[in-house]
């Protein structure tokens, strides 16, 4: 009676373990009215929904807000005294006072963690000069980061105008930050310590993203509403060096959408890895040694589909043999890693260790020779 007893429950749990399976890798029902999610890595879409249509991101916007002004802060963190014009913006708040100064980075913590209308106000004051020449710096970068169907009004991200984007241009725009290794240590904790200089404190600001907490790997990045865009999502999570971003824009059940978005690509995609370390070995003419080590110059991964793992196609493009002398570190050639038509990566081999140029020694004879021969030429 046991054994059978302890069979059934076997078999309830391997049928449980299936139906799991199965339902981390079907198409998601969400509630956004426009979804994606994307490989951090290379941009490549696993799922969307309407994400290429324009509309509205709310308080999202402040992911590009946030990474500028942390740019600016790596090359000089300066101290900004809050002012009359900087605080009077609706919504959201760090509840910064007229008189109070802090540095520049303290401002884009407050705008990542309690989405402080007032630190983006703020921070675009003192980068472009005027909310309108900050305005037309993040038009700018949202250009070099390839967000074609994006334009910004606002650093804060209340209504305004034409100001919207697309779902697949935020998530674009969330991998792109999360380079940043600052942005990246602000989005991923759910409480950040935040130094001001007038007065000499330090504030616990605490981050309003849920997924933080509700999600195993999560990274951020960014929540956002307001009246016309709704609710508005950009998350993002790492699992096996796996790197995903997802966004929704006016979701009725982000939370619950964006689980559903970040399960359905990891069920989906891979992240794999090839050592660097792999030596090739090339024929040398003219050296001490008959031939010589390269290996690539970096380790080299990326995303792709998990059924297309055993797919991919490593490609050496190297010179038949070197010629001495050869340098450590000197590129001889390229790895590259292809799957059907496309290359995936590329990698310079470089040469392991410096090789000299081989110069026999000569007899008494061959010395008295060149000796002679000088003499009488």
């Amino acid at each position: 009676m046991c054994k059978k007893f302890l069979f059934a429950i076997i078999l309830f749990c391997f049928f449980i373990s299936i139906n799991s399976t199965i339902a981390a890798g079907e198409v998601p029902s969400l509630s956004a009215q426009s979804a994606v999610v994307i490989c951090a890595d290379n941009g490549k879409i696993i799922y969307g929904k309407n994400e290429r249509e324009p509309r509205p991101m709310a308080s999202t916007t402040k992911i590009m807000t946030a990474l500028l002004t942390l740019e600016a802060a790596q090359n000089e963190d300066v101290k900004v005294t809050i002012t009359d014009k900087m605080v009077p913006v609706e919504g959201s708040s760090m509840y910064l006072q007229v008189g109070q100064t802090l540095p520049l980075s303290s401002l884009a913590k407050g705008m990542l963690t309690v989405s402080g209308n007032d630190a983006a106000n703020s921070a675009a004051i003192t980068l472009g000069g005027s909310v309108d020449g900050f305005v037309d710096m993040m038009n700018k970068k949202a250009q070099q980061i390839g967000m074609t169907n994006t334009y910004f009004e606002t650093p804060s991200g209340l209504d305004k105008g034409n100001h919207h984007s697309t779902a697949y241009d935020m998530a674009l725009l969330g991998a792109y930050a999360l380079e940043n290794k600052y942005f990246y240590e602000i989005s991923s904790k759910k409480r950040v310590d935040v130094p001001f200089i007038n007065p000499d404190e330090i504030r616990t600001l605490y981050n309003e993203n849920r997924m933080l907490k509700r999600y195993d790997g999560c990274i951020g990045i960014k929540t956002g509403f307001t009246k016309l865009a709704g609710r508005c999502l950009v998350s993002a999570a790492e699992r096996n060096n796996t790197r995903l971003v997802a966004v929704t824009l006016n979701a009725g059940d982000d939370w619950n959408d964006h689980e559903k978005l970040l399960d359905y690509g990891f069920s989906k995609v891979e992240t794999v890895s090839y050592n660097n370390k792999n030596q090739i070995m090339l024929p040398l003419v003219g050296g001490s040694v008959n031939e010589v080590e390269v290996f690539a110059k970096e380790k080299t991964s990326f995303t792709v589909e998990k059924d297309d793992k055993d797919k991919i196609e490593k490609i050496v493009e190297v010179p038949t043999f070197l010629y001495a002398p050869v340098k450590q570190g000197e590129i001889v050639g390229k790895i590259k890693y292809k799957l059907a038509d496309d290359i995936l990566a590329s990698n310079d081999l470089i040469v392991a260790k410096d090789e000299e140029y081989f110069k026999p020694q000569k007899n008494i004879l061959q010395k008295l020779y060149g000796f002679f021969a000088g003499l009488f030429s």
